[in-house]
């Protein structure tokens, strides 16, 4: 099981009603899961637990069977540089950075994701060049991403999650800011990928539209027993 999440409780502060709190949730290698819910619902919150950045009041987290309240701070950062991959709405990407750079910062914090690809007998920067092809990105390599438009951008932070294979892809709204074309590539890429390691991948969004794209669709009141019971 990639993650199995039991038990779990989270709330702000003592004083605030507890935001998400639900008995089990798992997700298999390979799976791809979409959580959706309307803005403010906790379906952030829920990826910052898994990613350890946060960590609940109660229960337990396991990460391909690690538990992460048995690591330090410095120990999950390490964690999840190895193990998983971000998509952030805001992309976060350094923008003094060009594309290239960008793209292979991950194998800079992270040796296991570097050896995965030398293991494999990949370069870093041909499998880089592959996946940025892919999306249309090939001839923009040396170009700053903070001269881009936002479709080129999205493209660049998705293939900077790719790097390495991680076994856990987090995707936090990135396909909000795309047109309907866009976003298909987009997807057929991250999906495609995916599948090629058997990366589970955790997919957060409002949009009812996208739910014929995952495996299932689990939605953000399920993780909050106050409003529909536990998550299944």
């Amino acid at each position: 099981m990639t993650l199995a999440m039991r038990h779990v409780l989270f709330s702000w502060d003592q004083k605030s009603a507890p935001l998400l709190d639900f008995d089990e949730f798992q997700a298999k290698p390979g799976e791809k899961v979409l959580i959706r819910g309307p803005s403010g619902s906790g379906k952030s919150t829920i990826l910052n637990l898994i990613g350890g950045v946060m960590v609940p009041q109660r229960g337990a987290i396991s990460i391909l069977g690690t538990a992460l309240n048995t690591l330090s701070g410095a120990q999950r950062d390490r964690f999840r540089s190895d193990h998983m991959g971000f998509i952030f709405q805001m992309f976060n990407l350094i923008p003094y950075l060009n594309v290239l750079e960008n793209v292979l910062l991950p194998l800079h914090f992270s040796k296991h994701k570097l050896s995965k690809l030398q293991s494999a007998g990949k370069d870093p920067r041909v499998e880089a060049q592959r996946l940025l092809t892919a999306l249309g990105m090939m001839e923009m390599l040396a170009k700053r991403v903070d001269t881009m438009s936002v479709g080129q951008q999205q493209r660049v932070a998705v293939t900077r999650a790719l790097m390495g294979s991680p076994e856990l892809i987090m995707a936090d709204e990135p396909s909000s800011a795309l047109d309907s074309e866009t976003r298909s590539a987009f997807l057929e890429l991250l999906f495609r990928e995916c599948e090629r390691s058997r990366t589970t991948l955790l997919y957060v969004s409002h949009d009812h539209g996208l739910e014929t794209f995952f495996d299932r669709t689990v939605p953000i009141t399920q993780f909050c027993k106050a409003s529909h019971g536990s998550a299944h």
